[in-house]
């Protein structure tokens, strides 16, 4: 059994120990859960992230409950299978499927996996990024995923819920080097209904645009909706095509915060990742770890973030040799070894 010790970070090091337990077939202990956070040990999402991929990894567990800060996870085979999860609290759905995505190298049928709780919530990515950024960039890897909205879930009522498909794969090496020249852009802009008579979600977007025109001339289409949900919200996802690679650059609305400003925050996002020569956006990048260390290949990233560092760490304890790359302007480049090459990972 592997002892992972969750302390340098939070959730995604939750969420992938798991997958990468479910994938390697190695039984894990995780101690010191979330040890760092004001509130250690597992929230509601994380333990529906764990039992999700219990679920589908006919996995034994112990110590899987809220505020717990060390668990047991015992993996059997990668079956798939159909699965409903309901979070309980406005946890993220996108962070959940995440923790799925990995498990597709070793399904023996799809895997559908039905999540309840918040889409479009701080600290994970919003429903659009997922399916108009994510799940792009895992099918150009052979990834075949399709994701289903149900309902949208705003902070803090969550309400929201999702479906995601996964099929069996057999991963291609991740080549994001060089994104090259951008393509189009669409923004995609969604507010609850009790917004609409503000206009919210129309104004994000247009103010987005506007922004956007003065950066590239690059083609760009607008996804306006207004959605029913339980509580009021909005979130602006910038969805960046380039030759060679999708950036995802967002912006959740806040009370108080004029719809202008939350398109702001988006395009400064994309202006920002335009003066680098990175492939993909910085989350992206973190997001796509795990892949790395399963299909080798490498991915240059605008800067190495504490997510990444951590993340690193975690599949390094799994025996995935993943390096770092140090590049001019504070870029780098996560590297690792093609299976089947010459000092190949486990």
């Amino acid at each position: 059994m592997r002892t992972v010790d969750g302390r340098t970070g939070g959730g995604q090091l939750v969420r992938t120990a798991v997958a990468m337990s479910a994938v390697t077939g190695d039984p894990i202990l995780m101690e010191n859960v979330r040890g760092a956070r004001d509130q250690p040990g597992l929230r509601a999402q994380h333990v529906a992230a764990v039992e999700t991929v219990a679920s589908l990894a006919d996995a034994t567990t112990a110590g899987v409950e809220i505020g717990s800060e060390e668990f047991r996870f015992d993996p059997g085979g990668v079956t798939g299978g159909e699965v409903e999860q309901s979070i309980g609290t406005a946890g993220s759905v996108t962070l959940v499927f995440d923790a799925v995505l990995p498990l597709a190298t070793r399904l023996d049928e799809t895997a559908t996996v039905t999540v309840a709780g918040g889409t479009d919530v701080k600290w994970a990515p919003p429903f659009d990024y997922f399916r108009s950024v994510k799940l792009p960039t895992v099918d150009s890897l052979g990834i075949g995923a399709t994701v289903t909205l149900h309902r949208r879930g705003f902070y803090p009522a969550g309400g929201g819920e999702a479906t995601l498909a996964v099929e069996p794969a057999s991963m291609t090496p991740l080549e994001f080097d060089d994104r090259s020249d951008l393509e189009s852009i669409v923004v995609h802009s969604v507010a609850s209904t009790t917004l609409e008579s503000a206009s919210v979600a129309d104004r994000q977007a247009d103010a987005a645009v506007e922004s956007l025109d003065a950066l590239t001339a690059v083609p760009i289409t607008t996804d306006i909706s207004y959605v029913e949900a339980a509580d009021k919200g909005s979130a602006i996802v910038i969805a960046s095509r380039f030759e060679s690679s999708i950036g995802g650059f967002t912006a959740l609305g806040e009370p108080g915060k004029p719809s202008e400003a939350v398109a702001k925050t988006a395009t400064n996002r994309f202006q920002t990742f335009l003066s680098t020569d990175a492939a993909v956006d910085a989350h992206l990048a973190d997001q796509l770890v795990p892949l790395l260390a399963l299909a080798g290949g490498r991915i240059r990233i605008p800067r190495v973030t504490n997510h990444v560092e951590t993340h690193l760490s975690l599949v390094r304890a799994f025996g995935f040799p993943v390096r770092i790359e140090r590049l001019d302007g504070g870029e780098a480049r996560l590297v690792a070894e093609v299976p089947g090459d010459q000092g190949t990972m486990p």
